[in-house]
């Protein structure tokens, strides 16, 4: 299930676009998890705007490389 979340439409090549974007969203994740275990807390509002960042970005370059996969 993994491989088929990471490659394109061949389904065996592995999309750098898509792993950079699941790196993103685990470092985003961790960094915030961080963030309750040492503080106790973490900002929603902050981790919201992250996550929406890290999601448009990486949607948006799994699309714009759409083209360029091969078949």
């Amino acid at each position: 299930m993994i491989k088929h979340l990471l490659t394109g439409k061949d389904n065996q090549t592995y999309d750098i676009a898509r792993v950079a974007w699941l790196i993103s969203l685990v470092a985003v994740l961790l960094v915030a998890g961080y963030q309750v275990v040492m503080h106790g807390a973490v900002s929603l509002r902050e981790l919201a705007e992250s996550l929406g960042i890290v999601s448009g970005a990486g949607g948006a370059s799994v699309w714009a490389k759409k083209d360029a996969e091969p078949t």
